[in-house]
């Protein structure tokens, strides 16, 4: 019985890369249109919400959204959320209707086709090279000039302890905000970890829920931007209580 479920998992990961493709490969030559411009972004950013859905409906993966608060559609923000799975990405796309761009790790822009988007879509870093961290802040400014809003998982990377609710913060996200004046909006992803961890043989199809916080102002009455490390504890508190509310009622379920 070990053997056959390993088996399954087995098939079902490697599903998932599969999965990620056929939608890319069927909307290819609109994709390609799309990144030739700088306006073409909303048109690429739709397109990879379809994908995105699509990722996760072939996974099995369903998901529903809590929105405290109604978003300004023509407002930049900086989106926040915990990172514990691979199909973070996925949702992040699924449930935020505002266009934004991703902050993420070079790395991904290895992966087959998905990486020859990502990397011209996204703002890569790398965090051992602090010319190139420094780099993150004039690439943001000049989206944000163009009324998009930013993405970043603060954690940097996801845990390899998994027992790990939620990992200490970078500083980032929050000075990016900070020094560009966007209001930081946390999303909770309590799910994602059960549902596709980094763990091989593990996982199963379910439900995914997310909850989307009121956005945090980073700037004083006075137009001064706030600390950012006082930002940072204050955003960090309020996802790991949201994540902690929905262990109890997990509980006692």
């Amino acid at each position: 019985m070990k053997s056959i479920k390993k088996i399954l998992w087995s098939v079902w990961r490697v599903w998932f890369y599969v999965v990620m493709l056929i939608p890319i490969l069927i909307m290819l030559p609109f994709l390609v249109i799309s990144i030739l411009t700088e306006s073409g972004y909303p048109y690429f950013f739709k397109m990879s919400r379809i994908w995105a859905k699509c990722v996760l409906f072939g996974m099995g993966f369903y998901y529903k959204v809590e929105k405290v608060q109604k978003l300004d559609r023509k407002k930049s923000y900086m989106f926040v959320a915990n990172h514990t799975s691979m199909t973070d990405i996925m949702l992040m796309l699924a449930v935020v209707d505002n266009p934004f761009v991703f902050v993420g790790k070079m790395s991904l822009a290895k992966i087959p086709l998905f990486g020859f988007f990502y990397k011209r879509t996204s703002i890569l870093v790398d965090r051992s090279c602090s010319k190139s961290r420094m780099e993150v802040f004039d690439q943001a400014q000049k989206r944000i000039n163009r009324g998009l809003s930013i993405c970043i998982f603060p954690e940097g990377g996801v845990p390899h302890d998994e027992s790990i609710l939620l990992d200490a913060f970078k500083d980032g996200a929050f000075r990016l905000a900070a020094d560009h004046h966007l209001p930081i909006v946390p999303l909770i992803f309590p799910d994602n970890k059960k549902r596709l961890s980094y763990t091989f043989y593990s996982g199963s199809p379910g439900l995914m829920r997310a909850k989307i916080l009121p956005p945090v102002e980073t700037v004083s009455a006075a137009g001064e931007s706030l600390d950012r490390k006082e930002l940072r504890e204050q955003v960090r508190n309020l996802i790991l209580n949201e994540l902690m509310e929905f262990q109890k009622k997990d509980s006692v379920k």
